[in-house]
């Protein structure tokens, strides 16, 4: 919300300068997100009258002017604007005024002494039209300082509110806030009821009494809407945002500035009967007054007359029956509509209105009348006419309960000392009625604040308006000690170090994806839909980490970033019930940074399982499966403890396809879980015995994979056996076409004595009966 600090000084002045007033109203809770100045610093200039305009003598574009800018005699000032002309009164810069870029000197133009400058907004550095000279009312004063005439010192604040506070969405509620932080007075504006002179009324039937329980109208004859609008008035529309249009709507955005209220006025001869506050039906259309045809769905709440809708309600009117210059007879509108009503109707539509802005947070349902009384009182005074009686149609409102604040309570909570009767009177200040009580207040909030309901959010406005700098800082009570940690237990943090270690960097994606995503990787997947997603492409939870990096990546290859190594350590969500903790990774481009010491090569398979061993610190368990996602013929499925925990592989070449990849990315995910379980370590001394070394080619079906093999051997190993690892792998003369040759690397070692022959020989005859036994493979003769 923007609005000029003059107009809040207007109605509460506390003894701040506007840096400690933004400061004050920040830190009670309503962010001022940005001081604006009202215009950039010029000076010297003053209002002039330009009594004569003739053609320079020398120049076809020129004009000489004679000026009065309210000194002795007039001036001559050579000016080149093309609305230069007798009797116009505009700004004039004198000798020695500085303008943005501009310093204004007695100079002569073609043989002509020119004696200031005849200034357009643009040489002001203001808005508006620069194609000329700025031309300023009739009744501008002329040598009166042009910025002190327009207010020009003035600073626009710029509030960044949160939703709970609508009642903020208001001069008067803002005028409220900072007389009740600073203990200022509080001047709101005082309005009357206007006199009655006609007794002219519409017909008011409110058919959805749930969606708007209050609902007041009046009609108002004989007005001109071509009547100027204050200058006043339109100044503090312009520098809240709003740009002046026509006096009668001017008043209506006005009252909603002013009073938090939005309004409406119809052309009252465009109405057809009585109006009706209903649900929209279905098929019906309405053209609103920003030239769009809104499809009307049944769950839309809209004012209308006997001919079909004429507004939609809390969000926008109807053009056809909007307000012009030559109406004459108007009817003016207030109500309150639920939030509910209102929320998310002008977001499916694609708008955003200052009224639904204000009716899906809460307006004062206490003030409405108050509302249609001053915009009557100020519509009266611009244009002039006669107003008719309010008809009103009011159904249940909404209810401020009492709330109970229990003082000892709100000192545990606080953490300090409030004075009960301070409390009372901060509480008073803010429209509440507080009864005190021997050890607590009972509040009964007023009608503009919706987010009073329960005793926390009292004890929260106590400490705002107690203000939070004031509170001191108090080191906390509890001693510190150091909490157990286990150390079987790996953390995450310390996860992500070893694979940054291992040259990959982490990224962190949405949550939400794009379904299609889900389906394309996992033709299984049944991802999770999102109610009200934020957009269509983020409309699914995810069910794979894959999606997101593979986005990633497409970004990087599109900032010309032809190595990447991420991943990602987050949830994934297969149901409601089921978000297990899964680590993610992807590589792609050159196995190794551009050097000179290696030649270049693609990332491949054994890349991304090597760095996954170095991950868990052992071989992995690797076996052949089909995943929807991988190539075929280029994926495995991790196991561990007998157990499946994850997939590694190429991306499948239709994704690689879909995803439009220039090149196949390797894959990895697994179960977050196993990473995180490690075994405690434990003592092991040197051994100082030598270790014995044996070969073993085994002879198996070309099919069988080598960790199947290795798998039985390490099984059934005796204690002595350090390590056995495969070494080659051999197809070819001497093998069957449908059989290979795997070299097996068997250590043995004690750390107690020496192996014998004998201590060999039955470790070896062990790893061969396993491995003929469960395995069908048989020594190479």
């Amino acid at each position: 919300m923007q609005f000029p600090e003059s107009w809040l000084r207007n109605l509460v002045n506390p003894a701040l300068d506007t840096a400690q007033l933004a400061h004050v109203v920040t830190m009670a809770g309503l962010e001022v997100e940005a001081l604006t100045p009202a215009a950039p610093p010029f000076n010297n200039v003053v209002v002039a009258e330009i009594l004569s305009a003739d053609k320079h003598p020398d120049a076809d574009r020129l004009r000489v002017c004679q000026v009065d800018v309210g000194e002795a005699s007039p001036v001559t000032i050579v000016c080149g604007a093309p609305n230069a002309a007798a009797g116009l009164k505009v700004p004039c810069a004198r000798p020695g005024a500085i303008l943005p870029g501009i310093e204004i000197k007695v100079a002569k133009v073609r043989g002509v002494e020119s004696f200031g400058m005849l200034c357009s907004t643009k040489e002001l550095g203001l808005e508006g039209a620069a194609d000329g000279l700025m031309v300023l009312p009739a009744d501008a004063p002329v040598g009166e300082d042009f910025r002190g005439w327009l207010n020009l010192d003035d600073t626009l604040i710029t509030l960044k509110l949160t939703p709970n506070r609508a009642d903020c969405l208001s001069m008067q509620g803002l005028a409220r806030e900072v007389g009740a932080i600073t203990g200022a007075d509080v001047r709101l504006p005082q309005v009357q009821a206007v006199d009655t002179r006609i007794q002219d009324t519409v017909p008011i039937q409110v058919s959805a009494s749930e969606a708007c329980p209050l609902y007041l109208g009046r009609v108002v004859r004989g007005i001109d809407a071509q009547a100027p609008t204050p200058r006043w008035m339109a100044e503090r529309l312009e520098r809240s945002g709003i740009r002046p249009l026509l006096a009668p709507i001017d008043v209506t955005n006005y009252v909603l500035l002013e009073l938090g209220q939005p309004m409406h006025a119809f052309a009252l001869s465009r109405l057809n009967g009585g109006i009706e506050v209903r649900m929209a039906r279905a098929g019906e259309q309405l053209e609103l007054l920003n030239g769009q045809t809104a499809e009307l769905a049944p769950d839309m709440l809209v004012i209308a007359d006997a001919s079909g809708p004429v507004a939609l309600a809390g969000i926008m009117g109807g053009l056809p029956t909007s307000v012009e210059k030559f109406t004459v007879d108007v009817f003016l509108e207030a109500a309150f509509f639920a939030p509910t009503a209102i929320a998310g109707r002008a977001r499916r539509l694609g708008l955003s209105t200052d009224s639904s802005h204000r009716f899906e947070r809460g307006v004062d349902f206490g003030a409405t009348r108050r509302a249609m009384e001053r915009a009557t009182e100020l519509l009266i005074d611009i244009c002039g006419g006669q107003a008719g009686p309010i008809t009103e149609a009011v159904a249940a409102l909404p209810q401020r309960q009492p709330i109970t604040l229990r003082l000892a309570r709100l000192k545990r909570v606080a953490g300090i000392e409030m004075d009960a009767d301070q409390v009372a009177r901060d509480f008073a200040a803010l429209g509440a009625h507080v009864e005190r009580q021997e050890d607590r207040l009972v509040v009964t909030p007023p009608s503009f604040r919706f987010d009073l309901a329960i005793e926390e959010d009292l004890i929260e406005e106590a400490v705002r308006l107690f203000g939070y700098d004031n509170i001191p800082a108090q080191p906390p009570a509890a001693p510190s000690r150091m909490l157990p940690q286990d150390e079987t237990v790996l953390a995450d943090d310390t996860l992500r170090q070893l694979l940054v270690d291992l040259d990959y960097q982490e990224v962190i994606t949405y949550s939400f994806v794009d379904p299609a995503w889900e389906t394309a990787l996992d033709a299984d997947a049944r991802p999770l839909p999102l109610a009200n997603p934020i957009a269509s492409q983020l409309s699914a939870m995810r069910t794979t980490l894959w999606g997101g990096l593979i986005e990633t990546l497409r970004h990087n290859l599109n900032r010309q970033q032809e190595r990447v190594r991420i991943f990602e350590l987050g949830r994934v969500y297969t149901s409601q019930a089921k978000q297990p903790m899964k680590l993610g990774g992807l590589a792609y481009g050159d196995g190794l940074p551009e050097q000179w010491g290696a030649s270049s090569r693609r990332v491949d398979f054994f890349d991304l399982k090597g760095d996954l061993e170095r991950l868990f610190g052992h071989p992995l368990d690797t076996r052949r499966g089909t995943h929807s996602a991988l190539h075929p013929g280029q994926s495995a499925e991790i196991w561990i403890n007998g157990r499946a925990v994850g997939w590694i592989g190429a991306l499948h070449p239709r994704l690689v396809q879909a995803f439009d990849l220039p090149a196949v990315p390797m894959l990895f995910e697994l179960d977050s879980q196993v990473l995180s379980q490690r075994a405690l370590p434990h003592h092991a001394s040197l051994s100082r015995f030598p270790l014995v070394r044996r070969d073993l080619a085994f002879v198996l079906d070309a099919h069988t994979p080598a960790g199947e093999l290795l798998t039985v051997l390490r099984e059934v190993a005796p204690g002595s056996v350090q390590s056995i690892e495969v070494f080659d792998d051999y197809r070819g003369k001497g093998v069957a076409e449908n059989q290979k040759s795997l070299a097996i690397r068997v250590v043995m070692q004690d750390t107690e004595r020496t192996l014998t022959d004998q201590d060999v020989e039955d470790a070896v005859q062990k790893l061969v009966s396993a491995a003929l036994r469960q395995c069908n493979a048989a020594l190479r003769a």
